[in-house]
């Protein structure tokens, strides 16, 4: 492929920017490490989720594990990891110990998710192209807070991973890549409706068949522990009432997707426990859901670019209408949307979109929720902020429509000859 993008020599030395990558993370963990004192969380993961992961984690002291003890809101690898660390540093567990130690496993993440990005990016668009979204990647605000906040850059790995080797035509290495990844969050699995729209169907069917595969045989043990619990973190996030979307301003419930206490974690039926308001839908779920795969099956049936840039933008497809369609919206999701856009569209009208959603999910959360004054994450309508908060989740909103229908346009062109998948 050409390549007219030229780079100084000092910025074409993807080491030194790996170099960059790594000290600029770790700089950030030695600058602000995160500790808690007198009730209170300070320090680089201050505002997310780390805490709340700690405290449960921390159950270990009384014998207490995931899946076993307490129920999970989501796949096991996060929770199995966390309580782990926790157990292996023994006495020297506190929050800073442990929350050091997986800012480090966040960096080592982020270091795959960068290095994928520019493999791929080079594979769709040329090595110098596919170096600059690194360099993008490695400037933007997003990423950087999101790895400290919660574990997504995780689920990222995977999905890039995986997107990568289907690039390469390794349908084992893919389903167990994604598999993988969905034991982290499921989403990384709806890679496979674009494999089953590009590859031939018996290429796409071994894929979904082993990443469904290691995802069940991991849980075979989990349900032998605690079928209660097991079930429950395959159910939980599908169960929660609507926050942070349209759908949740129709719905009138003004929270964050917290859960409960730690305490309602050890019951099967606290998942049924949180904050604020929990009104049922007025819209329900199967018809949301239900013109999301219509609107999907509409692309599946469209596509004309049946190349590699086709495959990654019929996955960024994907993502879009699934987390509009969504009940809820957390944030960290942009943590996949942004490798996905800038793949597809790297170009500036790519990078300010990647942007404007940045600058809208940092000003609904922290900046908009914390003005509330309520902890527990509630947004009161009575607060002067409540519709400035109204017009963030309608505008990201818009904007994800916006991208939707352009990952679309983008499938409705004639396909790369050079960039041709392997039939």
């Amino acid at each position: 492929m050409n390549d007219s993008l030229k780079f100084p020599p000092l910025l074409a030395d993807f080491r030194l920017l790996l170099m960059l990558f790594v000290a600029f993370r770790a700089s950030l963990l030695l600058a602000y490490p995160p500790f808690f004192i007198d009730g209170v969380e300070r320090g680089i993961g201050a505002g997310g989720d780390r805490l709340y992961h700690y405290v449960l984690s921390s159950l270990e002291d009384e014998g207490l594990w995931p899946f076993r003890d307490w129920w999970s809101e989501f796949p096991p690898l996060w929770y199995l990891t966390t309580t782990g660390v926790h157990a292996l540093l023994g006495a020297q567990a506190s929050y800073d110990n442990w929350s050091l130690v997986l800012g480090m496993l966040a960096i080592t993440f982020e270091v795959g998710n960068l290095a994928l990005l520019r493999r791929i990016g080079a594979r769709l668009h040329g090595e110098g192209l596919g170096l600059a979204l690194a360099w993008l990647y490695a400037v933007l605000l997003a990423p950087t807070i999101f790895m400290w906040w919660n574990f997504d850059s995780w689920a990222t790995l995977a999905l890039l991973g995986g997107i990568s080797l289907a690039l390469e035509n390794r349908p084992r290495l893919t389903g167990v890549m994604l598999g993988i990844g969905a034991l982290v969050k499921f989403v990384p699995l709806l890679v496979l409706g674009a494999l089953a729209r590009f590859w031939p169907w018996r290429r796409a069917a071994l894929s979904a068949g082993t990443a469904f595969a290691v995802f069940a045989l991991a849980y075979v043990p989990l349900f032998a522990l605690n079928a209660d619990f097991a079930l429950i973190s395959l159910t939980a996030q599908f169960g929660k009432p609507s926050y942070q979307t349209v759908w949740a301003l129709i719905d009138g419930n003004y929270t964050t997707g917290n859960f409960g206490t730690v305490e309602s974690h050890l019951r099967a039926d606290g998942v049924d426990e949180g904050v604020g308001e929990r009104n049922p839908p007025r819209i329900p779920s199967w018809l949301r859901l239900g013109v999301a795969l219509a609107l999907g099956l509409a692309a599946f049936l469209r596509v004309r670019r049946a190349d590699s840039l086709g495959l990654i933008a019929f996955v960024g497809l994907t993502f879009i209408v699934f987390y509009l369609q969504s009940q809820g919206w957390s944030p960290q999701w942009l943590s996949q949307i942004i490798p996905l856009t800038l793949l597809v569209f790297p170009s500036r009208d790519g990078v300010l979109t990647v942007v404007m959603l940045s600058v809208l999910a940092f000003v609904e959360y922290p900046f908009l929720f914390i003005r509330t004054g309520d902890a527990g994450g509630v947004f009161q309508p009575s607060h002067p902020s409540f519709s400035l908060w109204v017009l963030v989740v309608l505008a990201r909103s818009a904007i994800l429509v916006g991208l939707g229908w352009a990952f679309y346009r983008k499938l409705r062109q004639q396909p790369n000859p050079l960039l041709t998948l392997e039939r």
